[in-house]
């Protein structure tokens, strides 16, 4: 092989003669990239998603050297952040190699707490942070090279904030308080990274349901929002002008019979948007919904079960399956999605390292 072709480049040739060469050995396309934190082991776990078997293949496990948590990924997808929630409290960059899946460490920037989620804003240069035991929210920049900086705001919450997104447009940031039973909303100034309360500020719900994690549909037309503590699944209209919320239906993601704790923890949209599906460490299950096109409003299709206490899950970007892990099974689970039914399939499983807790899906060519 010339030293000039890498094998980057030879990836990319594949698929510009992808349509010569379907047929030959099956057809070629991009690869999906599976990154999974360990906070009990202190590594990411770096995953091939296979498409044709459904199954995950290890490439690598990068020791962090702390107890690492919630992750992000670049809007370019060049960049993989994760933070940790061990002392001293701090956020890893790291680059993505397409070619390969795997992370090269570029550096490391103080939080101002334990982080419960970060994210970042549209453009990539700003890092959004939420404490649940510091009942804050920050923001971090983040330069040219990708590495994220000193934090540049920070803004005190009603207790436990937990999940912080901003708005397609990158004028509005939504983030959740667990413990104050309501929704902030931030306006955002993308080019000073600056936010400032929202008029109304604040969309409350009901007294100890504790929202968690929210998510937008691609339209921007609603907001699906889950609960912690009462399982409740909430679907808002999202009014992207003045960055607002109005409840339009409420439902649940608890199994028929229920009788413990409710202990509710993600939820995902597929990329289509025809399904949503939630996890709930208590039952250790995912629920699936139905989303009606024309209201967005949720059909029930009932509960799959997954790894013990799903904590975190991902869709893929081809719709096709749904990667769920176990902080007590300290496995993942590969489950084929249905795209007539939305049904979930019989899993394939991989053992991971310890307490693994959140997940993230990166497809590159």
């Amino acid at each position: 092989m010339h030293p000039a072709i890498t094998s980057r480049a030879l990836r990319r040739l594949a698929l510009l003669l992808a349509p010569g060469l379907a047929g030959i050995g099956g057809s070629v396309s991009a690869a999906t990239w599976v990154y999974v934190s360990n906070a009990d082991s202190q590594e990411i776990s770096v995953l091939e998603l296979d498409r044709a078997q459904g199954t995950l293949k290890p490439v690598e496990s990068v020791n962090v050297g702390g107890a690492v948590m919630p992750m992000a990924v670049s809007p370019d997808k060049r960049f993989l952040y994760a933070a940790l929630r061990s002392q001293p409290f701090r956020v890893a960059s790291f680059a993505i190699d397409g070619a390969s899946g795997k992370l090269k460490k570029l550096g490391e920037a103080p939080l101002a707490d334990s982080m419960a989620n970060i994210d970042t804003d549209a453009t990539g240069r700003w890092l959004f942070a939420a404490s649940y035991p510091g009942h804050k929210i920050t923001v971090n920049s983040i330069d040219k090279t990708g590495n994220v900086g000193p934090i540049q705001q920070l803004l005190p919450t009603a207790p436990n904030a937990h999940a912080i997104h901003a708005d397609a447009g990158n004028r509005f940031v939504l983030a959740t308080s667990l413990g104050g039973d309501n929704v902030s909303s931030w306006r955002f100034d993308a080019q000073t990274g600056a936010l400032s309360p929202n008029d109304p500020p604040l969309t409350t719900s009901t007294a100890k349901s504790g929202p968690r994690h929210f998510v937008w549909d691609k339209a921007q037309r609603n907001v699906y929002l889950l609960n912690e503590l009462d399982a409740g699944l909430h679907v808002y209209a999202w009014d992207a002008a003045r960055g607002t919320l109005q409840l339009q239906q409420s439902t649940t993601v608890l199994p028929a019979g229920f009788t413990g704790k409710p202990w509710a923890a993600d939820l995902h949209l597929t990329p289509d948007g025809r399904y949503l599906y939630a996890s709930e460490r208590t039952s250790s299950t995912l629920s699936g919904f139905k989303v009606d096109a024309s209201t967005g409003r949720l059909q029930a299709l009932g509960q799959t079960p997954t790894e013990k206490t799903p904590r975190g899950f991902a869709i893929d970007p081809s719709g096709r399956f749904l990667v769920a892990v176990g902080q007590e099974s300290h496995s993942a689970s590969v489950h084929p999605i249905d795209a007539a039914s939305g049904a979930l399939g019989t899993p394939q499983r991989l053992p991971l390292g310890k307490n693994p807790n959140w997940v993230e899906i990166v497809e590159l060519p």
